[in-house]
């Protein structure tokens, strides 16, 4: 699921996809006032930041048992991008297969990447739970990865999250997340990362 041409950026966010050009740019943001309870006027801080944080998360079902079947697999996105915007934060492509799910996102400096993803998946897995797709409790294994990319990497990780039936006809979740590690050259001990079963 993609939202349509990068557009999510331009709701409340300095970021502007230009059809004409076919790419992003920064648009100014205005000085925002605020009244202080003394009737002093002040300014906010932020209102000159300016940033382009774009970070692919992939977590996967706790056991890496297959619980995300088909036929709820859109309603759980629908919901997680909820979770994402909630937090003032823009999801950018998600999807994923039976025991995993791969999310991009645009996020804002103020926001701790840990602090998203663990509401991501506490609200998730709640929402799974009061909805009775799985047998016994439904979570998420504890941890996540996490892969940042440039602006002009977008499409490419697009295509990759859209295609992930695709790819995982060819290879295994545990080789797909050995390989993102390897690739971005993060340090990880075999004992920490995901249980795989195979």
């Amino acid at each position: 699921m993609v939202h349509e041409n990068f557009r999510a950026y331009t709701e409340s966010s300095p970021l502007v996809f230009h059809p004409a050009r076919g790419e992003m740019f920064i648009a100014p943001s205005p000085t925002v006032t605020f009244k202080a309870p003394l009737g002093a006027e002040c300014e906010d801080l932020m209102a000159n930041t300016y940033s382009q944080i774009y970070i692919q998360t992939v977590f996967a079902v706790d056991g890496r048992l297959s619980l995300i079947r088909p036929e709820f697999k859109e309603e759980l996105y629908k919901y997680i991008t909820g979770i994402v915007r909630n937090n003032n934060q823009k999801l950018i492509a998600i999807n994923g297969m039976s025991d995993h799910v791969h999310i991009l996102i645009g996020l804002k400096p103020a926001m701790a990447l840990a602090d998203l993803v663990r509401d991501i998946k506490a609200d998730s897995s709640d929402f799974i739970n009061r909805k009775k797709w799985v047998r016994g409790r439904f979570c998420w294994q504890e941890g996540y990865g996490a892969f940042s990319y440039g602006h002009s990497q977008l499409k490419t990780i697009i295509r990759y999250i859209q295609n992930q039936e695709q790819h995982h006809r060819r290879r295994t979740f545990k080789d797909e997340y050995l390989t993102w590690l390897k690739k971005f050259e993060v340090p990880f001990d075999e004992r920490y990362i995901f249980e795989f079963v195979d």
